[in-house]
């Protein structure tokens, strides 16, 4: 699930689709890419652009290597509500994250937060900062198409066990890292700088705000 925007690298994530068929022809028929894109900044050319790129890459992949009731991506674009989107999120055996850059992200958490079961495997790029607080994902670099594809069959393959204690010790990060902990943890940063005997400025509280 994402919003449809070059940071989010969407086509980055359709590639490596295209190198673990061609790779690893066992998963045809087997492996399907989810991608529930919302549409976003329409009314700007270049955004126009880019989703009208994004089908066309989908497409192409589809028509290469689709059969009989199967295709490799389902591209599904619209403003999908949160009770559709934690319900893929629940049922996905795999969570692929691919962002050229993000200040959080915050869908890498929902999906370990929605996996009761332990048995998914998240997929998450290094530009991303979740990376550096969940480093029990599978951390992949969007750019190199060939260990991408690499990563994804290695999450598909997984060992049971591996697979759960990732995911435990992901749950653990996410349940003990939650909003309450990262705003006691500001206002702590904002007491000690009190502390020091710095005032803020007018600007500062502004900012803060």
């Amino acid at each position: 699930m994402d919003r449809i925007d070059y940071t989010k690298g969407l086509p980055e994530r359709f590639r490596p689709v295209v190198r673990l068929l061609d790779k690893y022809p066992q998963y045809h028929g087997r492996f399907t890419l989810v991608e529930l894109g919302a549409p976003s900044r329409t009314h700007i050319p270049r955004y126009r652009e880019h989703l009208d790129m994004l089908e066309a890459l989908a497409d192409e992949i589809n028509w290469k290597y689709q059969s009989d009731g199967w295709k490799p991506i389902h591209f599904s674009i619209a403003h999908h509500d949160a009770q559709t989107v934690h319900a893929f999120l629940r049922m996905a055996p795999m969570c692929i994250v691919s962002s050229l850059h993000d200040g959080m992200n915050l869908m890498a958490k929902e999906y370990v937060a929605a996996q009761s079961g332990a048995n998914g495997v998240l997929v998450l790029s290094e530009f991303a900062g979740a990376a550096r607080e969940l480093a029990d994902a599978l951390i992949i670099n969007p750019y190199d198409t060939d260990r991408f594809a690499e990563d994804i069959r290695y999450g598909l393959e997984m060992d049971a066990g591996e697979r759960r204690a990732r995911m435990q010790r992901l749950t653990r990060q996410v349940e003990e890292h939650n909003i309450y902990r990262w705003a006691a943890n500001f206002l702590l940063s904002l007491a000690a700088e009190r502390a020091t005997g710095i005032e803020p400025s007018a600007n500062d509280n502004a900012t803060t705000a």
